[in-house]
């Protein structure tokens, strides 16, 4: 076969083995994530079901613009609304007061904001009623979670530049925040030392405890800082004696995922230039992903630009329900930093059987080439098949959905708890089946400055029969079966 007709079997083989998603951003209205140099980052996507129809809302984070409501009608319509906030950076869902209706937590440039749920995607400014400080920093992180006993999270918020410091913006990261649970309200403490944190995440390490992890922007800190972990129990920052080995990056998201199967779960973490992926090993430490594992994605996969990429949001999921998780990046420049790409394609890594990733955000209809910032892949129409969702900086914001043919069973697993904590965070979820043995964590946090509330999605091959097993937090542990997949279960632990 000559070498010509040869790369064309190539490429064709891999289109039909790629994913395919369609562009369909002309049902949304053109959105951007505007602003000067506080808004290089930041501009993340918040997840949630706020109509209570089942589907996913949107939040996208405006800049110095206002931010954007997307209502989720079904089959991909959507009513727009835009929420009268301006300087935010991102969005978090999560029940902050234990009323069964998702809030959100607005990161911004000057004092956040904290939107009470009141149904049907209405919110009310309750910051003040429900007692938090709100600071006045450059916020770009955030995650939280529940203390044993405690019917309401503690809050972690990541700061970034100190504005007020004379001699920023290098070796000036801000102080960041912990809000913790008392009567009438919560506690503010600053928390250092800060090293301009993009992502926190509260949820258990490889030593199987809950801890909160920061991955931080080494080009403010510049020396002096690194990767940070803290064992919230302990209320210490984790060193070499623990087994945590210092890493230096220009950390921007987080996502963690079991991947080898272990019962661990491995953390992927972006950054400029290589991207990191640390895996999880059973003795409580983590070792780096070789690069043969095909996970770093330090180039834009096409073009002309050779120059090292950018990553920001990433997230792990099953794109095509073959039992395996993938992983969508996206990518952009900060700006017009000219030692990095300028047309950085947003990456998609599809992981084989053996383990190792293949980029094929460009065949499946992702690989925008804008200054890609948060993102959300979520299954926006309950079809079972991850859409994708992504904020740009200066450039319209991309909605698409996942048209692949071909694709596996799924089960999405949605959790309801008694008490304070209603959406069951720190629960961890088991599914067996001919497809493997698969878990998740239920978090709040990670990605870059935006994610998600909902069910937890599996992808199941062509298994027709999986085992759930649920680890509540309570530690209560719940056994299902389900017999009927290609559906969405919501479990409690009566159930």
């Amino acid at each position: 076969m000559r070498a010509g007709l040869l790369a064309i079997f190539i490429a064709t083989s891999a289109t039909a083995d790629a994913p395919q998603f369609e562009d369909i951003t002309h049902l949304i209205p053109e959105h951007h994530y505007s602003g000067g140099w506080e808004h290089f980052v930041g501009g993340g996507v918040a997840a949630l079901d706020c109509t209570g129809n089942g589907l996913p809302d949107l939040v996208l984070a405006g800049g110095e613009g206002p931010a954007l409501l997307l209502r989720n009608e079904g089959a991909m319509a959507f009513t727009p609304e835009d929420l009268p906030i301006t300087g935010m950076t991102g969005a978090y869902p999560l029940d902050i007061d234990g009323d069964g209706v998702l809030d959100l937590f607005i990161l911004r440039v000057g004092p956040n904001i904290v939107l009470r749920g009141l149904g049907d995607c209405m919110f009310e400014d309750a910051t003040e009623a429900l007692g938090i400080n709100s600071g006045n920093g450059w916020s770009t992180a955030f995650t939280a979670w529940w203390d044993e006993g405690h019917a309401r999270p503690t809050l972690f918020v990541g700061n970034y530049v100190d504005r007020d410091d004379p001699t920023g913006p290098f070796f000036a990261c801000d102080d960041n925040q912990l809000l913790r649970p008392r009567a009438g309200g919560w506690h503010s403490e600053p928390f250092g030392p800060g090293f301009c944190p993009l992502s926190a995440l509260a949820a258990r390490d490889a030593r199987d405890r809950l801890t909160l992890r920061l991955s931080n922007d080494r080009h403010y800190y510049v020396r002096g800082g690194y990767e940070q972990m803290w064992d919230i129990a302990e209320a210490r920052f984790l060193g070499a004696d623990d087994g945590w080995a210092e890493q230096m990056l220009w950390g921007m998201g987080i996502a963690s995922r079991d991947i080898t199967g272990n019962g661990l779960a491995d953390v992927y973490l972006t950054s400029m230039a290589d991207q990191m992926l640390q895996l999880a090993q059973m003795d409580g430490t983590y070792r780096v992903a070789p690069f043969e594992m095909g996970h770093t994605a330090h180039r834009p996969a096409t073009g002309d630009d050779g120059r090292p990429s950018t990553g920001w949001h990433a997230q792990w999921g099953d794109v095509n329900n073959n039992g395996r998780a993938d992983l969508f990046v996206a990518k952009g420049n900060v700006d017009q930093m000219p030692d990095l790409a300028m047309a950085d394609p947003n990456t998609l890594l599809m992981q084989g059987v053996d383990g190792r990733f293949t980029e094929v955000g460009h065949l499946a209809g992702a690989g925008d080439p804008a200054r890609s910032r948060g993102a959300a892949l979520v299954d926006l129409d309950g079809d079972g098949r991850l859409d994708l969702v992504v904020v740009n900086r200066r450039a319209p914001a991309r909605l698409y959905r996942n048209v692949s043919d071909g694709v596996g069973n799924w089960l999405a697993v949605a959790l309801r708890d008694a008490g304070g904590n209603t959406q069951a965070i720190g629960a961890r979820v088991e599914v067996t089946s001919d497809a493997g043995q698969q878990w998740q964590e239920l978090s709040i946090g990670g990605g870059h400055a935006g994610g998600q509330a909902g069910a937890l999605h599996f992808g199941l091959g062509a298994a027709e029969h999986a085992e759930i097993t649920v680890h509540w937090p309570d530690g209560q542990k719940t056994r299902h079966s389900a017999s009927n997949v290609n559906r969405r279960i919501t479990l409690t632990p009566l159930d």
